[in-house]
């Protein structure tokens, strides 16, 4: 199981979050993910820990939480949905031959 962590400050660190998580247990991995473009933060993040029930105190004390200025919304992280290539892109197998 993963942990979601929403309404990051945009200045915290993984480092930041392993030390607040740690006090749970022990954190396997911390990600916050970046814009592709632009190399900034996007605002959440997700921890992993050891054991689900380390999870699951971590979700219990921290959802809501105030930490850096922000209320944390935290909670288990859904799978990641499949993404649907965007109409008229490359993969899009419609024939467009034009008739004059």
């Amino acid at each position: 199981m993963t942990i979601y962590i929403g309404n990051l400050s945009y200045n915290v660190t993984e480092n930041d979050l392993r030390e607040v998580f740690a006090e749970y247990g022990s954190v396997k991995d911390v990600q916050i993910p970046v814009e592709r473009e632009s190399g900034k933060k996007r605002g959440f993040g997700f921890v992993s820990m050891m054991t689900d029930e380390e999870e699951n105190k971590a979700i219990n004390e921290l959802d809501g939480a105030e930490w850096m200025n922000r209320v944390l919304k935290v909670n288990k992280a859904r799978p990641r949905e499949e993404r649907k290539p965007a109409r008229g892109s490359w993969g899009n197998k419609q024939n467009y031959s034009r008739h004059y």
